[in-house]
This record gives C-alpha cells, structure tokens and sequence, in this order.
C-alpha cells in the first residue's frame, strides 16, 4: 500500500526541463531542452561609426536644403574634398570620393566597415553596400584587382542573399531586387578583377556563371 502511494506521487509531479548533454537528462521526470531556432536570414543590428562621427560633427559634411550653399544638392562640404586626409574619412564615407589616385592605397581599410555592413543582412543596409562597392570598383584602375584577396570577406553574405529576390519597398530602390543587384555586383567584380576575379567569385559561389566568357 504504501509503494503505491509513492509510485502515484511521483507520477504527479511536473516536469522539469533540463540542458542537453548534462547529468541531469538522467534524472526523472525530466526532459532535454531542444536547440534553439536560428534564423540566418534575420537582419543584424550594427553599430555604425558614420552615424557616431556624423552626430559628433566630426564628417565635415552635411545637409543643406539652400540651394545657394549646396548648388540645389542636399549634400555639401564644409572643407574642400581634396583637403581631407582619405585615409580617415574614406572608410567612413568613401561613396562621395571622385580622387581615384589616393582611393587605391585606402582599399584594405574599407574591407572591414564593408563586411561589417554586408553582415547586417539588413537588404536596406546591403543594397546600399553593394552599390557603393561597385562605384568604388569603377572609380579607378587597379581598385577591382586590389579587391580580389579580399572576396572571402566580402562574398559569403552575397552567396546567402543571390536567389533572394525579395521587394524592400521604396525605401532605396522599389524597382531594383536584391538578387539583380548581387549579379551586377559580381559582374562589375569579374570585369574589373582581372584575370584572376572569375575564379576567385566561382570559388565563393559555386553557382555563379562567368559574364566575361560567356
């Protein structure tokens, strides 16, 4: 009488959940805590230098809606562009730079802001990226070749995102898909890579067909 009366309690008591690969999944009236769920397309929020020197006034840029400053632009400088020492602001603001001939030796700096903004996985954050990447590929000679040795950063999140084409609305572009701009990006990688830039691109992404050959 009195093991039944034990039995029964024990069956009435609740669950506990315990982590995997520990002592305790032995214990009774116990179950495993499954894995968590990862989603690898969720955006990542990032913390941008831009944004925290912009605030400080530290960029000598801003906005400006008078027309006679800014020449009917919203953007205007408040230092001339070509006193500016690049290798400081062209990390932090390298889309509005036109000085081919100093962009050159600031390219392995722009690597890390580059995959740092790519791994937001943000498509209004990755866009943009890829847009500035491929202006500063065609700003001048040898800048393509220099990015080369650099695809294993900067080409793994474009290989997730290529057969993704989703709408992000107007906020950048509303007629331009994040897939068609990823190929343009690794179009105007190979063509200005040199010789070399196919096989590299096929070797992050397998699927990729060469624009050049083809």
């Amino acid at each position: 009488m009195v093991k039944t009366k034990f039995l029964s309690r024990n069956c009435n008591q609740p669950q506990r959940c315990v982590p995997a690969f520990t002592i305790q999944c032995n214990q009774k009236n116990t179950f495993v805590l499954p894995p968590p769920k990862v989603d690898i397309f969720r955006p990542k929020q990032c913390c941008s230098l831009f944004r925290k020197y912009f605030l400080r006034g530290d960029i000598p840029c801003g906005k400006s809606f008078d027309k006679k400053i800014s020449n009917g632009r919203y953007l205007y400088w408040k230092v001339p562009p070509e006193e500016l020492d690049l290798s400081v602001y062209l990390p932090l603001f390298f889309e509005g730079t036109y000085f081919a001939f100093h962009i050159l030796n600031c390219v392995p700096q722009l690597i890390l802001p580059t995959k740092k903004a790519l791994n937001t996985k943000n498509p209004c954050c990755l866009i943009p990226t890829m847009r500035a990447l491929q202006q500063l590929v065609m700003s001048g000679p040898c800048i393509g070749q220099a990015l080369v040795p650099y695809y294993r950063q900067i080409l793994p999140i474009l290989n997730l995102f290529r057969d993704c084409n989703v709408s992000i609305g107007d906020e950048v572009d509303f007629h331009q898909q994040i897939g068609d701009v990823i190929d343009e990006t690794l179009h105007v990688l190979e063509c200005h890579g040199g010789p070399d830039a196919y096989i590299n691109i096929k070797l992050m992404i397998p699927t990729y067909e060469s624009y050049v050959f083809n």
